[in-house]
């Protein structure tokens, strides 16, 4: 006999993170995500398994926040960022320096006596041939982001803050709750804040002494230098990375791809504008570079695998796709991976699916892999090392473990099971299968739809309460995967919908781009038609429907019940409702004039695609819900479609988490958002007996 998963059972599930599989392809790392009910935290600690499946997972870490795990280039040294207290091994011992409790420490803190001051992100280091714990490689007063062992293992490449002495002092004042000071375009970012001129720089760090050397050279600014340089070196001793070097860094998501020789001398440009690199990987013998490219003007083009050589006088050759053919994007699950001389595997959006392709490194020529994956799970990590690949699969009723894969091959083999992490939450829970929905919308395109049915589903004998839940984006996917929100809602008898609206990737460039300028009809015409479709198929009730999404979901939820009152009720949860308003006060503005214009001089096309224009409309209950500190949606946001919709009778519910970002935040947070959701649909689903309405 099953049983439903209840909210509480949250705290017990465990999520994978980060993978990484060892050089020699026999062990895998990977981050587990744990809830600590107690402090109302996520821990993430490092576990280490082999990838032949003889034996359990084991945990290496206890750290709050271990995350970014690599291995060194022999398979016996683990590094890994984590902001733990500075290492005893170096406040231990005697000093030359005068004692100062006043003056700042190495870790950037201001001393035992400053309990505001949070340990910085650093490098980690286990040796694993020698045991023990691990000990701190790094102490950056601002903190680590990114890094990657040398070909020997000795050195690595740290991406790192390095404010000048101005800056240093401006840095200070800000922290003491001093002003914030701006000459910049890109002023903030979602879960930063608000930003400063700091560059950052990658810096070569000997491994056994902790000593760096600054590569003048190798440095991020403009409105994409938040996301990283994505540092990589090459068996050629050449270190790759990221960068822009325009006129006009914030006006921009263009990111040109670098190299330059380990001592910082000999830079190369070898990409030419247009184009934003991402996640650059190094072939075995150090000549050519693999990485992601996207369009940096049309969010919308997908994602493609670039190859390009690096060789003295290389400067200035063209960058070739390897996967433009394929009209699919890149997923985030993984970076592509180099499996031979001439081939990468990577991880691709696939008509809702994430799965391998594998790509000749000379010639456009990509190949579908991997097909006894099925069309019901997905990947959510992937990670390559010797001939192994390694990834996380999803399924909506068997949740999400990591699977053994050899990377050399094709044949469909059967992947080796490495973990079994959430066994003991799932096992006797009513979980819902999965299944695909095809129709046509109001304009006759198909739209494809996934609908989580619960355990026992029989639309013979009832129709069932639907909640319509709609990814963000707009340019991401739903795909089949375990989720613990669906999960909770079809054990309590509803089905959940997704809908891949126009806009949503995985379906190819047109599908995606119909929307480019002009959101809000299609993403609605697709939602409403995918609903109407349940309910001619006898699943759903016509008077019991409901719909709710995050981000772009949540503007789409305004969007449909602007133009129906089908739903008996809707959440639109962190989302934009008026963008001619928004313009300068969130992180995305760029985005918006490479899709609109500026505000000034398109004021109608903004005005077009606010929800809060036709606010009028809306007849249907809402629950909003923002984070206060959400510099992608901000919470004003949430208040203007709050007080317009109460201002006209409609029973309407605000609910501000302080203190969060662009997220779901901490377990508290997250379970009380789905008890939230599910208590506002259920007080208006005319279905239940208790319901109030």
């Amino acid at each position: 006999m099953t049983v439903p998963l209840e909210l509480d059972d949250f705290y017990d599930l465990r999520r994978i993170r980060d993978v990484a599989v060892s050089p020699t392809g026999e062990r895998v790392v990977f981050v587990v995500a744990e809830s600590d009910p107690d402090a109302d935290e996520t821990r993430n600690s490092l576990f280490v398994a082999p990838t032949d499946g003889s034996r359990e997972p084991h945990r290496l870490t206890r750290a709050s926040d271990a995350g970014s795990p690599a291995w060194g280039p022999n398979g016996e040294k683990l590094a890994f960022l984590a902001s733990r207290d500075r290492d005893v091994a170096l406040e231990v011992g005697r000093s030359d320096e005068p004692a100062d409790e006043d003056a700042e420490g190495d870790d950037g803190s201001r001393g035992e006596s400053d309990e505001g001051d949070e340990p910085k992100p650093q490098v980690w280091l286990f040796d694993l041939a020698r045991g023990g714990d691990a000990r701190q490689v790094t102490e950056f007063d601002e903190g680590g982001r990114e890094f990657e062992f040398s070909p020997d293992g000795e050195r690595m490449v740290v991406a790192a803050r390095d404010p000048t002495d101005e800056q240093r002092e401006y840095l200070e004042r800000r922290r003491d709750g001093g002003p914030v000071e701006i000459t910049r375009l890109q002023h903030k970012r979602d879960g930063m804040g608000f930003l400063d001129d700091v560059r950052s720089y990658l810096f070569v760090v000997d491994v056994a002494t902790g000593e760096s050397e600054r590569l003048d050279d190798a440095y991020a600014r403009g409105a994409m230098s938040t996301g990283g340089l994505h540092p990589a070196w090459g068996t050629n001793g050449r270190i790759a990375f990221r960068s822009y070097r325009g006129e006009n860094p914030d006006h921009t998501f263009e990111q040109d791809l670098y190299t330059v020789s380990a001592d910082g001398e000999d830079l190369r440009r070898l990409t030419d504008g247009g184009i934003g690199v991402a996640n650059p990987r190094w072939d075995a013998a150090g000549e050519r570079l693999a990485f992601d490219g996207a369009n940096p003007t049309n969010t919308y083009h997908p994602t493609e695998v670039y190859v390009v050589d690096d060789a003295e006088g290389s400067e200035g050759t063209e960058a070739r796709s390897v996967s433009a053919s394929l009209d699919r994007t890149r997923s985030r699950a993984g970076a592509p991976e180099w499996v031979g001389d001439n081939e990468l595997l990577a991880p691709v959006g696939d008509e809702a699916l994430t799965r391998l392709v594998r790509l000749d490194a000379e010639t456009d020529d990509p190949e579908r892999v991997f097909e006894n994956q099925g069309t019901d799970r997905t990947i959510t990590q992937f990670s390559v090392g010797g001939d192994c690949a390694v990834v996380c699969l999803s399924h909506p009723n068997e949740g999400a473990d990591l699977y053994a894969l050899d990377a050399t091959e094709s044949d469909g083999s059967d992947p080796a099971r490495l973990t079994r992490l959430n066994d003991g939450l799932l096992t006797d829970a009513a979980l819902p299968t999965c299944e695909r929905v095809q129709y046509e919308n109001g304009d006759g395109v198909e739209v494809e739809g996934l609908a989580y049915l619960p355990d026992g589903f029989d639309p013979d004998s009832e129709s069932y309460p639907v909640i319509a839940h709609i990814h963000g984006g707009p340019t991401a996917y739903d795909a089949p995967e375990f989720s613990f929100d669906y999960s909770y809602w079809t054990g309590r008898g509803y089905v959940v919908f997704n809908v891949n609206y126009r806009g949503s990737t995985s379906y190819g460039r047109e599908f995606s781009e119909s929307i480019r300028g002009e959101w809000g009809p299609r993403e609605a015409d697709d939602i409403v038609s995918g609903v109407e479709e349940l309910v001619d198929r006898g699943w759903a009730d016509a008077d019991r429907l409901f719909i709710s999404g995050f981000s772009q979901g949540g503007i789409n939820t305004a969007y449909v019940v602007t133009r129906t009152d089908m739903f008996a009720a809707a959440a639109p949860e962190h989302g934009i409702y008026d963008f001619y308003s928004l313009f300068g006060t969130a992180d995305l503005h760029q985005w918006y004039v490479h899709d609109i214009g500026l505000p000034w001089e398109k004021p109608e096309e903004y005005r077009a695609i606010s929800s809060i224009r036709d606010v009028g409309e809306i007849e249907t209950p809402l629950l909003v819900t923002a984070g206060g500190e959400d510099w992608r949606c901000p919470p004003s946001q949430a208040e203007q479609l709050y007080v317009s919709v109460r201002r006209r009778g409609v029973d309407a519910k605000l609910v501000v988490y302080p203190d969060e970002h662009h997220n779901i935040g901490a377990p508290e947070r997250a379970t009380h958002r789905l008890r939230e959701l599910t208590d506002w649909f259920e007080r208006h689903d005319p279905g239940r007996e208790d319901g109030s309405e």
